[in-house]
């Protein structure tokens, strides 16, 4: 059966691509070479597979090209934009705590007339009571020469008839006259008492705005307040997350940038509060929490800048080939761990340093050719190996995002792209731990 259907194939391929013949004239003589059927059809095969390779290696590579490419102008660009806005959240801090300085100052200034008006108030109201009680005293009197004038008026009456008459009307006269006096100070009295009760007033209303003042100033600080925790929170939640993704001790990282910072002028400086005022002082512990917020956000870049976080191709125009860990070795001798991550793009693409350092070497390294060796804080050091040209010297300081060198195949490799190496304290970890935690901060 196997053999019946092996010829009807074969019969089938002789029709379709019958035997060619394929002359060739020389002094010589005449030759051909024959092409059988099947070899006509395995020989289009193989081009149209090789052919079908080269389309894909093409697609591959256009690709990766055509992928999210961030230039070295766009990193600065979004360092200089963080940082920007670090500095206008610290000078809105700056002109806010200004503000709520001025405004305790009036506050307490406000506390203060407060305090003397009220002064003047019980003052007030003292004398008032003193004019009251000057004034019954004086309507007493009044009622009691009232009396003796309606007294001598009836003994004028009486001694009318009996011829006394001169006596009975001198009494009179000098009741009129106690009548008088005593109606013109009752009046006086009066009067002070209506002033002093429109003093009180006046100063009641006086304190009722200042009250007013210093609620509505209580609640501005409080808006500028919620206003200055939430950009905080914005900016130093993806920090912290970073440091978490990448599995690093941060407490004891920013312990030791704080401890550098403070050898380099201390702290941002704390609020001061005003002794007895409970406004003031919860406005000053809110100051001074967003000051420390503030305060760890400097100190979470700083830090952030001594690490290998950055991408060590910024421009993206490379293809992720060969991850970190157990591989089968590309010079088929088995099985062997890689320490680090391969990136794969043209010949000379720029290389640039992941964080701050020192270059610890820069030259030949058996097995990785052309290599770069940089030291970090915090016991990280990088490695850049089958590079093309190295671009620094041994000793040289670097900054994050400096150039260091261009992407090549020298050493043991098998094509062109950057082996790139993480080692903390001595053993390599996996440098995309570091890479991914930061895609979204940088």
């Amino acid at each position: 059966m196997r053999h019946w259907i092996a010829r009807r194939l074969n019969a089938s391929i002789e029709r379709c691509v019958p035997e060619r013949r394929i002359y060739v004239r020389s002094d010589r003589g005449t030759r051909f070479v024959r092409l059988s059927s099947a070899g006509q059809v395995l020989i289009g095969t193989g081009v149209v597979a090789l052919l079908g390779w080269t389309v894909l290696g093409t697609a591959v590579l256009m690709s990766g090209a055509a992928g999210p490419v961030r230039s070295d102008e766009a990193e600065r660009r979004d360092q200089a934009a963080f940082e920007a806005r670090l500095d206008a959240l610290a000078s809105a801090r700056d002109a806010h705590a200004l503000e709520a300085e001025a405004a305790d100052r009036r506050y307490a200034a406000a506390l203060d007339r407060m305090g003397s008006m009220q002064e003047a108030l019980l003052a007030a109201e003292g004398r008032l009571i003193e004019a009251d009680t000057g004034l019954e005293a004086v309507q007493e009197t009044m009622r009691r020469v009232i009396g003796e004038r309606d007294l001598a008026r009836r003994e004028l009456a009486a001694l009318t008839g009996e011829g006394d008459v001169e006596s009975a009307t001198l009494a009179l006269g000098d009741a009129h006259g106690t009548v008088e006096l005593l109606s013109a100070a009752l009046g006086e009295t009066a009067r002070e008492r209506d002033a002093l009760a429109g003093a009180v007033a006046d100063r009641e209303a006086q304190m009722a705005r200042l009250e007013l003042d210093a609620r509505l100033t209580a609640e501005r600080n409080d808006r500028i307040f919620a206003q200055l925790e939430e950009a905080v929170s914005v900016s130093l939640e993806p920090l912290e997350r970073m440091f978490s993704a990448a599995g690093l001790p941060t407490d004891d990282i920013l312990a030791a940038v704080r401890s550098g910072h403070d050898g380099q002028g201390g702290p941002l400086e704390a609020v001061a509060t005003i002794p007895g005022d409970p406004g003031a002082q919860a406005d000053a512990r809110r100051a001074n929490a967003i000051l420390g917020a503030l305060g760890e956000m400097k100190l979470y870049r700083a830090a952030a800048d001594t690490l290998p976080f950055a991408d060590p191709v910024p421009s993206g125009a490379y293809r992720l080939t060969s991850g970190f860990g157990p591989r089968r070795d590309p010079m088929g001798r088995g099985t062997r761990m890689h320490s680090g991550v391969d990136f794969a793009g043209a010949r000379g693409t720029p290389i640039h340093t992941t964080a701050d350092g020192v270059v610890t070497r820069a030259g030949w390294m058996r097995g990785y050719g052309k290599t770069i060796e940089v030291t970090h804080a915090f016991g990280i050091m990088t490695r850049y190996a089958h590079l093309s040209s190295i671009d620094v010297q041994h000793g040289q300081r670097l900054s994050r995002g400096d150039r260091i060198g261009g992407m090549g195949t020298t050493g043991r490799s098998t094509g062109v792209h950057l082996h790139y190496e993480v080692h903390a304290n001595g053993s390599p970890v996996n440098p995309m731990t570091y890479i991914k935690a930061a895609r979204d901060v940088f």
